[in-house]
């Protein structure tokens, strides 16, 4: 079996100085992999799907943990932005979740994931018109690059697999271990931005 090699910020060396650019490029990484999975038959596929689904876990818990608590203060009408948004992130993990326990060698398999596929590309577009455009007009360069280094931070302690249901702090009483981690993602949060 190949090594796990998955996408994470930074890992085309570009500089991270803004938290929009990067998530972006991770919106195309999680395009390519949907393609590679589509693409590849067998181990390959399975080793594909393994690389989506971490991306997909870790990128959503960044933006969770970092983009929407800022969309939800300084955009008008945040809160119902970052809410449509969570709406869409539950429906994309119920069925990431659902793949996740399936072969991808069952003939319901490819089926799903085109669903999948189609459920994040609409979030994916979403977040870019909704969340991204107006964030980078409602601050300052400092602030895109502190919220690409928390971005980074929490993607370094981001759950490995989707979590239906635990797009909020009160879900996440319910976990213990996973709580944990969420906390301790938080905390890194925290760190990056200069605030603990």
């Amino acid at each position: 079996m190949s090594e796990l090699r998955t996408p994470q910020a930074g890992d085309d060396r570009a500089k991270d100085i803004d938290v929009v650019a990067l998530l972006m490029r991770q919106h195309g990484d999680i395009r390519n992999l949907f393609d590679e999975v589509e693409q590849s038959e067998g181990e390959e596929r399975r080793d594909a799907f393994r690389r989506l689904v971490r991306l997909l876990a870790v990128h959503e818990t960044a933006e969770e943990e970092v983009v929407h608590p800022f969309a939800r203060r300084a955009l008008p009408g945040g809160e119902q932005v970052v809410e449509d948004r969570l709406a869409e992130e539950r429906a994309a993990k119920d069925t990431l979740a659902a793949l996740d326990e399936m072969d991808t060698d069952d003939p319901g398999f490819m089926p799903r994931l085109m669903k999948l596929r189609t459920e994040v590309q609409e979030h994916a577009r979403a977040e870019e018109r909704y969340e991204f455009t107006h964030i980078r007009r409602s601050t300052d360069v400092t602030n895109l690059a502190a919220m690409a280094k928390a971005v980074k931070a929490a993607e370094a302690m981001a759950p490995t697999r989707p979590h239906p249901g635990v797009e909020s702090g009160a879900a996440n009483v319910a976990l213990g271990p996973v709580a944990a981690l969420v906390d301790r993602t938080k905390d890194a949060v925290r760190k990056a931005m200069g605030n603990g």
